[in-house]
Parts: C-alpha cells; sequence; structure tokens
C-alpha cells in the first residue's frame, strides 16, 4: 500500500502498490476489505487535525502513567513509550474462529508435549522428535523429572505470535511459553481506543479484552495446590529495572494481587510465605515474571540475587504452584518449533489447524547444503535465540555479514534453523504526512487453566 498524503482536512483515499503484499484493510484493487468498510467510511469523514490532535492525547495519557517499555542497546537501556495507532487490526469472526481453534489446538499439544518429555518420554521412544533434541537441550530441566504439576499444565499463559504472508494465509512464527510479555500493552491500547473514538464501538461487535486480567487470576487460582478454596496469588517481578516491570505492576494491580520481588518472600518447611506488615502470609501460587535460572539460588544459579531460596523444594513437594512451570522453554526452542505439527498429530491424531513457517533444520545435511546455497535469501536463527538475537536476515545482510555468519553455521550446524523471507502483510498506520503501510503481526495469549481461554 502506498503511502497516502493528507489531503485537505481528511485523508485521501489510497490504494495498495502493485506487488505481493497482502494488506489487512484494502484488497489489491484499492477496496476496503468488507469488514474494514465501516472504519474506512468513519476515517474518510473524521478530520486529520482530530485525529492528530487525539494521538497526541494519547501519548501524554501514556507518558503520564508510565506505560513503557525498555529497549536496550549497546549503550545501555532507554524508555519507549508503547506504540499507539488509529488505525486498528480488524479481524474478521471467521477467521478469528479458526486461530481460535487452531491455538488452543497447538497449546494443548504443547502442554501434553511437557508433560511427556518429563515422564515417560513417549514421543522420543516413538522417534517422532530425536531424542537428543530435548534431553541435550539447555532448555530442559532434568530436575523437573518424573515431577507432577497441577492439571499437567506448564504453560499455563502461552504468547503464539501470528503472522499472515503474502498469500493471506496464517502462520504460525513462534512459541512463547517462558515469560511471554506484551498483553498490558494490547489492554492499554484498547482501553486508550475505546476512550478516544468511543463511536468506533458503539454499533459494532467487537470482542472484548479487558477481561484478561479476570481470566488470568481465575486461571491461577484453579491451579493451587488441592485444599485451598481462595489461594492467595501473587506476581514475583525481577524488579523495576526490567524491561516488562511497568506489565508486572499493571496485572498484579488488575488482578488485585500483591507485586514481590525475591527478598519478599522466604521459605520455611516446604512452604512459601510473604513477608507483610502483619507478620508471614502463605502463597498458593506464584505468577513469576522471573527466569529459570534465577529463581532458586540453591537449585539453579547461586548468584541469583532475584529468587527465593528453597523455592524450588517447595514447588517440587507441591506447596506452591508455579506459572508457568520451571522448564516449559524446552518446548518453545527454535529447535523444537519444526516438531509441533507432528506433536499434534502424534498425541491429539489430528491435522494441525494452523501451519508452521517452512523450516530448515541445520542440523540435517541436505537442508545445511540448500541453506549455504540461499543463504541471501533465507532468514537464519540461533536455536536458542530470542528477541531477534542471533540470527541473520539473508536479503538485508551485507556480503560481509553474511559470509561471518556462514562461518558460525559451518562450526555449529545444530545450533541453528533456517526459514524463507516471508513477506508479512501490512495495515495502514497514522504518520504525520498521513497513511503509510507497516508490516505486522499478531500474539494472541492462551490462558490454561480449568478451562482454555483466548484472547
Amino acid at each position: 500500500m502506498a503511502q497516502v498524503l493528507l489531503k485537505g482536512s481528511r485523508l485521501a483515499d489510497f490504494t495498495p502498490v502493485s506487488g505481493h503484499l497482502y494488506d489487512e484493510m484494502s484488497s489489491a484493487e484499492g477496496a476496503p476489505r468488507p469488514h474494514y468498510q465501516g472504519f474506512s467510511d468513519w476515517l474518510k469523514r473524521t478530520p486529520v487535525d482530530q485525529i492528530a490532535q487525539k494521538r497526541e492525547e494519547a501519548e501524554r495519557a501514556f507518558h503520564r502513567i508510565g506505560i513503557t517499555f525498555a529497549v536496550y542497546g549497546e549503550n545501555g537501556g532507554t524508555e519507549r513509550l508503547i506504540p499507539f495507532d488509529i488505525v486498528p487490526r480488524i479481524i474478521p469472526a471467521s477467521e478469528w474462529r479458526t486461530l481460535e481453534r487452531g491455538l488452543k489446538q497447538r497449546v494443548h499439544a504443547l502442554n501434553l508435549f511437557l508433560d511427556d518429555i518429563y515422564h515417560d518420554q513417549s514421543i522420543l521412544k516413538a522417534g517422532v522428535i530425536p531424542p537428543e533434541r530435548v534431553l541435550a537441550n539447555s532448555q530442559y530441566r532434568r530436575e523437573m523429572h518424573g515431577m507432577d504439576v497441577p492439571g499437567g499444565i506448564y504453560a499455563h499463559i502461552a504468547g503464539v505470535d501470528i503472522v499472515r504472508a503474502d498469500e493471506g494465509a496464517y502462520y504460525v512464527l513462534e512459541d512463547n511459553l517462558r515469560v511471554p510479555s506484551g498483553v498490558s500493552y494490547m489492554l492499554e491500547n484498547r482501553r486508550m481506543m475505546m476512550r478516544l473514538f468511543p463511536e468506533l464501538f458503539a454499533t459494532r461487535a467487537i470482542k472484548p479484552v479487558e477481561h484478561y486480567p479476570d481470566l488470568l487470576l481465575e486461571d491461577l487460582r484453579g491451579v493451587a495446590p488441592a485444599g485451598e478454596e481462595r489461594p492467595e496469588v501473587a506476581v514475583l517481578t525481577p524488579g523495576a529495572h526490567n524491561s516488562a516491570y511497568f506489565e508486572h505492576a499493571f496485572l498484579a494491580q488488575q488482578m488485585g494481587v500483591e507485586l514481590v520481588e525475591g527478598p519478599d518472600l522466604f521459605v520455611q518447611n516446604e512452604t512459601v510465605y510473604m513477608r507483610t506488615t502483619r507478620g508471614p502470609r502463605r502463597v498458593h501460587v506464584l505468577y513469576r515474571r522471573v527466569d529459570d535460572d534465577f529463581l532458586d539460588p540453591r537449585a539453579f544459579r547461586p548468584d541469583s540475587m532475584l529468587g527465593v531460596p528453597g523455592l524450588f523444594a517447595a514447588y517440587r513437594a507441591g506447596r506452591v504452584t508455579l506459572a508457568n512451570a520451571i522448564g516449559t522453554g524446552v518446548a518453545d526452542d527454535k529447535s523444537i518449533y519444526p516438531f509441533v505439527p507432528d506433536m499434534i498429530r502424534f498425541y491429539l491424531t489430528e491435522e494441525p489447524i494452523l501451519n508452521n513457517v517452512p523450516t530448515w533444520q541445520l542440523s540435517r545435511e541436505d537442508d545445511l547444503r540448500y541453506c549455504l546455497e540461499h543463504l541471501a535469501e533465507l532468514v537464519v536463527k540461533e536455536v536458542h535465540g530470542a528477541g531477534g538475537y542471533g540470527m541473520l536476515v539473508g536479503p538485508a545482510a551485507s556480503v560481509a555479514e553474511r559470509e561471518a555468519f556462514r562461518g558460525r553455521i559451518v562450526a555449529q550446524p545444530d545450533k541453528y534453523i533456517a526459514q524463507p523471507t516471508l513477506a508479512l502483510s501490512t495495515c495502514p498506520t497514522f504518520t504525520a504526512s498521513g497513511l503509510a503501510p507497516r508490516h505486522i503481526d499478531l500474539r494472541p495469549y492462551v490462558l490454561s487453566g480449568k478451562s482454555v481461554n483466548l484472547v
């Protein structure tokens, strides 16, 4: 979609650029897609200066409330406001139902996989996944072997990244099962949109999102140790220095539970307590936003100042529930990603509803050869990498960067996977000079407890 310049006091019509990019709002002929027609009509009749004023109002409000996230680079961290745009991503109900079914299916299979590999390991014995991919994986926690977790649920909160490619089909780009973040920004964006543009919501049946904290609290209480009528839930944060600290505080406040750091907790007789002004108070469920390695200096990294000494012993004794469970990271490791469709077939005897992005496993000789021959066309990722680190985007890299990365691949091919460079769909975005296309993806959240919910 070409950039749309401002025309008079309102936005001019726009048409997609020629090519293969799928635009969420407009068809290849330039007409609004049916589910965007109402919004397109509103956009055309709304003065540009009013839209700009509302956007500035949103940014001021976000700055005042402190809705930021930290971006870390070579020169340290900088705080940025969350992005806010007046053009929403509208997903038709029929597409959402497919995504909902596909994501529930996928997360169910991932939970079954985690329960299996920490118990009978039937999927490894059947040869569906090479055992070394799991047992030698740095995210596999041998301490969890043979340990039961409430309801067999390991990934209570899953954030699954979905992209739409040029042909209009959805693909799962990656699964995030360790400490998925970002939901607070989605909630605040929706809240701001409803406040600034209530007319857009008055006549449309839009699925709500504001009930997410209630669903989360219900699911967390639902996986508490047995016998507790009203279990105590707390959010465990690494502290204010963490890039997602706003979200930790936001979710604790919205759920009406305590936000705690490691020193606020202690373990006695394999029971977790929270220090309060009225004395110790038992904690039954910890929604932990601290990585596995730092949770307990007695069980994992002894130099951790973020965790709680003795927490793992209490967890193993079934006296406290951790969400997500320790050891979930092996299921979202990029070396395991290519096998998720096979997991669905193995555990559920169903065909996957949502497709993976085609993936070359560079531990395989033929895949490695293909990757090295087509390095300039592919995206190569470290299997243990996250957040965009440890990856090469072939078309955007220089010759020198590709050759340097080639050497790393040849030295340790089993550390990498490769994928095609997808032409991600675009959505119009309001800029200072009008509407311009921006590539987008989608992260729905799947909550698993006594029930499974998608937001």
